[in-house]
């Protein structure tokens, strides 16, 4: 199947939609270029982009369970106040002849 269309001046070419369409291509998706040798290049959808946004969420969502891990101590159940009163030293109660 062969199709015709312009470069712009800024080397932009529009894939016509039925191709798009065919490949299942959406806007702001990555388009694989490769050229063949001589004067034929390869315009395609890349084969692993999804698996590689799944990997990536997959190291993400391990990096975020290893950090809440390492600061599992912190969940008390606690308020705010009463973590930062136990972690400080005792406040003195003034001598009443002070006041």
């Amino acid at each position: 199947m062969g199709k015709l269309t312009n470069m712009t001046v800024k080397g932009q070419v529009t894939i016509p939609k039925d191709v798009r369409d065919a490949l299942g291509m959406k806007p702001n998706q990555p388009v694989e270029v490769n050229w063949a040798g001589g004067d034929e290049v390869v315009i395609r959808k890349p084969r692993n982009v999804a698996l590689d946004h799944e990997a990536a969420f997959e190291a993400e969502l391990l990096r975020l369970k290893a950090l809440a891990h390492k600061w599992r101590h912190l969940r008390t159940g606690q308020s705010t106040d009463e973590y930062m009163a136990e972690i400080r030293e005792p406040v003195p109660t003034p001598h009443p002849d002070d006041v």
